[in-house]
């Protein structure tokens, strides 16, 4: 049985990696899915995917850190399917470098992208979904976000304070039907693995041997954890992190 026919769930980031994973997910899990991103072509091939998939899907370009952008989309939400059941706030953006050499210009980026973003669509989505009596939301923090991480201060600190957000913002919401919880991956293939290990100069195989089960997680393995928070199976899940990271976390 599909978890989510006759829902409409929200996938912010979900042009490339696990944004991209997590939509194609909701659609074949019943969901129609709205697809939003900075890149046009890479959004529309998104939604090719989310049809294929057998869902229904549609693009809206969407710069997080823009509040009207936000504004926009949910609006856009509302007009082409009337509700929003389930909310997946994926963008974000990482800048590896030693706190020395950091500059305030990488301060403002990292988090506007990826605490002002997710902020930005927590304030937007809620007052939509307290309309249609509740809904679930899980925003996408970081292993950087319980841990600290070296030549990563600004993306560990802008993720701890996702999880702030995910916390209180879940605390404000549950009287109205609404869970938010998060997401901490890490070691998940895509172009920020891939960021990280040029930085770091290793391989994905030295990456791997750090990591208790031995690989590189997917994305869908992120994807089927983000759909398993918003579904009934979670119902009573809210204000918390789930550690997607082989094992990691737990050394």
């Amino acid at each position: 049985m599909k978890r989510f026919i006759d829902k409409t769930a929200l996938v912010t980031g979900a042009t490339s990696g696990i944004g991209r994973a997590t939509a194609v997910a909701f659609a074949r899990e019943g969901a129609r899915v709205v697809v939003a991103g900075r890149r046009d072509n890479e959004g529309e091939e998104t939604v090719r995917l989310v049809h294929e998939a057998g869902g229904e899907g549609i693009f809206v370009k969407t710069d997080v850190t823009v509040e009207s952008d936000i504004e926009a989309l949910v609006e856009k939400t509302i007009a082409a399917y009337g509700r929003i059941d389930c909310a997946f706030n994926n963008a974000g953006t990482i800048n590896l470098s030693p706190i020395v050499e950091q500059t305030e210009a990488n301060y403002k980026s990292i988090m506007d992208v990826n605490v002002k973003g997710v902020f930005l669509c927590l304030k937007h989505e809620i007052p939509q979904m307290v309309k249609t009596g509740g809904g679930a939301i899980v925003n996408s923090s970081s292993l950087a976000g319980i841990l600290g991480s070296r030549e990563n201060s600004l993306y560990s600190a802008s993720k701890h304070a996702v999880l702030g957000l995910t916390r209180s913002t879940a605390l404000e919401a549950a009287k109205s039907g609404i869970r938010v919880n998060a997401v901490c991956g890490a070691f998940i293939k895509g172009t920020m693995e891939d960021i990280f290990m040029d930085f770091k100069g290793i391989t994905e195989e030295q990456s791997a041997a750090t990591i208790p089960i031995g690989r590189l997680g997917e994305p869908e393995e992120i994807a089927r954890t983000v759909l398993f928070l918003c579904s009934d199976d979670a119902s009573f899940i809210t204000g918390s992190f789930l550690s997607i990271d082989g094992g990691y976390s737990a050394q």
